[in-house]
C-alpha cells in the first residue's frame, strides 16, 4: 500500500469517526435516544463511495430504540440514493484515472464488467448487500450507464434490503424479549 493511499484511508476513518461520534455517539454519551437525524446523517455518510460504512447495522438498533420500521425504511432508502447520486455524479464527471487510483483498477474493471454483463440487474443485486453499492454507482456513472435505470434499481434493491432488515428484526425481536 503506498503512502498515498495510507493517508486517505486515514482521512476516510478520520472522518466516519467524526461522523459518527458527532451524531450517535453524543446522543448516547448525553443520555439521549438515538434520533432520526443523526441516522440519516450516518446513513447518508455511510453511502458515499468514500466512506463505507456498514450502515444497515443500525436499523436494528434504532428499531430497538421504537422508531418504527417504515420510517426507518423510507430515511434509509432516501438518504442512501442522495448519496449514491452524488457518487454517480462523481463518477460521470470526474477522470476515471483519478477514480481507479482511488477505488484501484481491480475493483473498477470488476464492477464494470458486471454491469455490462448484468445491466440494471448488477446493480439491484449489489444495493442488496453492505458496502458495496457505492462504488457501483460510481462505476455507473463512469461508463455513462442509464442515469434513470441505475436509480431505479438502486431504490429497488434498497428498498427490498431494507424492508427485509425491518422484518427480521420484527421477526427476531420477539423472541428474544420473551427470554429476558
Amino acid at each position: 500500500m503506498t503512502k498515498k493511499r495510507i493517508v486517505v484511508v486515514l482521512v476516510v476513518a478520520v472522518i466516519a469517526i467524526a461522523v459518527v461520534s458527532g451524531t450517535l455517539g453524543r446522543e448516547i454519551y448525553s443520555g439521549q435516544s438515538p434520533g432520526l437525524t443523526s441516522y440519516a446523517l450516518i446513513h447518508f455518510a455511510g453511502y458515499l463511495f468514500f466512506l463505507l460504512m456498514p450502515v444497515e447495522a443500525l436499523v436494528p438498533i434504532y428499531q430497538a430504540e421504537g422508531h418504527p420500521g417504515p420510517t426507518l425504511i423510507l430515511i434509509a432508502v432516501g438518504t442512501a440514493i442522495m448519496a449514491q447520486a452524488i457518487d454517480y455524479g462523481i463518477g460521470r464527471f470526474v477522470s476515471t484515472r483519478a477514480i481507479q487510483d482511488f477505488i484501484g483498477p481491480v475493483r473498477y474493471e470488476r464492477f464494470e464488467t458486471k454491469i455490462d454483463k448484468w445491466g440494471g440487474w448488477a446493480i439491484l443485486f449489489f444495493n442488496l448487500f453492505p458496502l458495496s453499492s457505492p462504488n457501483m454507482l460510481l462505476v455507473a456513472g463512469m461508463i455513462r450507464f442509464s442515469v434513470r435505470r441505475a436509480f431505479f434499481f438502486s431504490a429497488l434493491g434498497l428498498t427490498l434490503k431494507y424492508s427485509g432488515i425491518v422484518y427480521l428484526y420484527d421477526l427476531i425481536a420477539p423472541l428474544f424479549s420473551a427470554v429476558r
